[in-house]
């Protein structure tokens, strides 16, 4: 998981290097996604996240900004700061989706090393 992180983090990076700060998330997604495919991972962008209420899965409108390999849930920001409400937003989508592993991405920062946070959900 480690070099997953790893490989996505450099990614992310490569996209910040090129796009600096100020744009919406919408174009860090599009273009991380372009990063991640081709550095050969399988990608699922947008990935709708149903609630299990009693037992009947629900769709909410919960979607998961990018999912890599299936290992790995991806929330980019675009923020002045990372909030407790986003940090709690990632584990919601990784308590219900049952990936451990997650990566707040906030390309909103000047160094994009200080807008990560890693964030992990044993079960």
């Amino acid at each position: 998981m480690d070099q997953l992180s790893e490989k996505v983090i450099g990614a992310a990076i490569r996209v910040h290097r090129e796009l600096g700060p100020g744009l919406l998330e919408s174009a860090y997604e599009i273009c991380l996604a372009y990063e991640l495919q081709n550095a050969g991972l399988m990608i699922e962008i947008q990935k709708p996240l149903p609630v299990v209420y009693r037992g009947v899965k629900l769709d909410c409108g919960y979607r998961m900004d990018i999912v890599v390999e299936g290992k790995l849930v991806l929330e980019l920001k675009a923020l002045e700061k990372i909030l407790p409400i986003h940090e709690a937003q990632l584990l919601s989508y990784l308590r219900l989706s049952g990936i451990s592993l997650g990566l707040i991405i906030n390309f909103h920062s000047q160094l994009l090393k200080d807008g990560i946070k890693r964030l992990v959900h044993n079960f």
